[in-house]
């Protein structure tokens, strides 16, 4: 997993959920150029993305992925609430979309629906 937010505290908090909840952080970027780098050399199972990132915004790194990589999980972890960026985000191919406000429960809630494998589909039934 990737973790892209130009925001130290932010960065360790998240890094922090994902380890308790029994993930492997692959990298940090705390730009939108650095965040695509990164992605590209680690093909990680996921990526949480700020959208208000310096350099690259998140939107736009989140196309770049989708258009290389059409089957990334990328999940926008931002401040961002506006309709419209989060009906972009989810457009571009973003997985999910959650508030840096949410809970750590709701995070890791994400996470787990993130992971969880798809329900097998018998054939004939």
């Amino acid at each position: 997993m990737i973790v892209a937010d130009d925001e130290t505290h932010i960065r360790y908090l998240v890094r922090s959920i994902i380890r308790a909840e029994g993930f492997e952080v692959a990298g940090e970027a705390n730009n939108g150029e650095e965040a695509l780098a990164l992605y590209r050399k680690e093909r990680p199972d996921l990526l949480l993305m700020d959208i208000n990132l310096p350099v690259m915004t998140g939107d736009e790194v989140l196309a770049e992925i989708m258009r290389e990589f059409p089957d990334a999980k990328v999940v926008m972890l931002t401040m961002v609430a506006d309709v419209n960026t989060v009906k972009k985000c989810l457009e571009l191919g973003a997985v999910n979309y959650i508030l840096k406000c949410a809970s750590v429960d709701e995070i890791r809630r994400m996470l787990r629906e993130v992971f969880q494998p798809a329900p097998v589909k018998e054939v004939g039934r």
